[in-house]
């Protein structure tokens, strides 16, 4: 027998209730596998400050001295010579912002240091830009290629990668870097032919996990050919490896191109680059700091900008990271 004091609460005259506006509230929204990556990486703070730092530099290094037909805003080139101001230190001042005449002060012979690296910032993100997507296009290719169709064509495209790791790296990029005479391209190309091993093993490990799943399987008794079946089934569902590993190689290309050109191998004058900077005025650390360290710290910044970006992609393709 129901008690008759348990009575059902009133509803208040102003307020609305609809069972769609209930439904909304007690329902999770369902997102896309884009939207959940996009949604995760927006929200790595690290990543996020890190993605917004190296944009800056970008558009700092393009819009300042100008990029091809791009005129830059600083008035001053990195090729000509100044009359020396201030001792050829910096005249930038934080309190009351100024940027002066020399902001990053001039060389030993009266260039703008500002003109200079950010000439030098150009070339070094031009490299490991292009560094970055040749490795990944190269080592994600052999690497599906092998891990598709095993046998003899496994054996040997992993045989030849296994040929490049077992070479160090840089006594390699250092050969064929002597060979490109200093030319930005080809010593992009070089750093590309010597960085896409770790990539191809890795992706070759994923198709191989991937390439007996259903969907591939399926796909493939349906008469779909083996190369549309790499594209458009199997690197999609390995595209988080291949992302996150881009972003490492565009960092250990920075780094690279860095050495190359300290020990004389890279970029050569009268272009620059920020490793040849540093390697131009090593000398000059207990006279002039600022020649060596601000070059230094460009690099320092944008490798590790790139690391947390990398970081972040990581944390955003992770399905076991859970949405809030």
């Amino acid at each position: 027998m129901s008690d008759p004091n348990n009575t059902l609460p009133s509803v208040e005259p102003d307020t609305k209730f609809s069972i769609e506006d209930d439904v909304e509230s007690t329902t999770t929204r369902s997102y896309s596998q884009g939207q959940l990556v996009l949604r995760r990486f927006v929200r790595h703070k690290a990543a996020m400050i890190s993605l917004v730092l190296l944009v800056f530099i970008i558009l700092l290094a393009i819009t300042s001295i100008g990029w091809g037909p791009i005129p830059g805003w600083w008035g001053k080139t990195f090729t000509d010579t100044y009359p020396i101001v201030n001792e050829a230190k910096p005249t930038i001042q934080f309190w009351p912002p100024s940027l002066g005449e020399h902001p990053f002060g001039q060389d030993t012979i009266g260039k703008d240091y500002f003109a200079l690296v950010m000439r030098g910032a150009q070339q070094s993100l031009l490299i490991a830009f292009t560094v970055g997507l040749l490795a990944t296009f190269i080592g994600t290719a052999i690497g599906a290629i092998a891990g598709y169709y095993r046998g003899f064509v496994e054996a040997f495209l992993m045989r030849t990668t296994d040929l490049f790791i077992i070479i160090p790296t840089l006594v390699l990029a250092a050969v064929l870097g002597r060979m490109s005479d200093g030319n930005i391209v080809m010593l992009a190309l070089v750093l590309a032919l010597v960085s896409w091993t770790g990539l191809a093993r890795l992706v070759r490990g994923e198709v191989l996990s991937l390439r007996e799943r259903e969907f591939v399987m399926a796909a493939r008794a349906l008469g779909t050919p083996s190369p549309r079946i790499i594209v458009r089934h199997i690197l999609p569902n390995a595209l988080g490896t291949i992302v996150v590993n881009a972003t490492l190689l565009i960092s250990s290309a920075i780094l690279t191109e860095t050495a190359l050109s300290y020990l004389g191998f890279g970029v050569k004058a009268p272009d620059t680059s920020l490793g040849l900077l540093v390697s131009d005025f090593q000398n000059a650390l207990t006279t002039r700091p600022w020649l060596f360290w601000i070059p230094g710290m460009f690099i320092l910044v944008i490798s590790l900008c790139v690391n947390f970006i990398g970081d972040g992609m990581r944390d955003a393709f992770d399905p076991r990271q859970q949405m809030d």
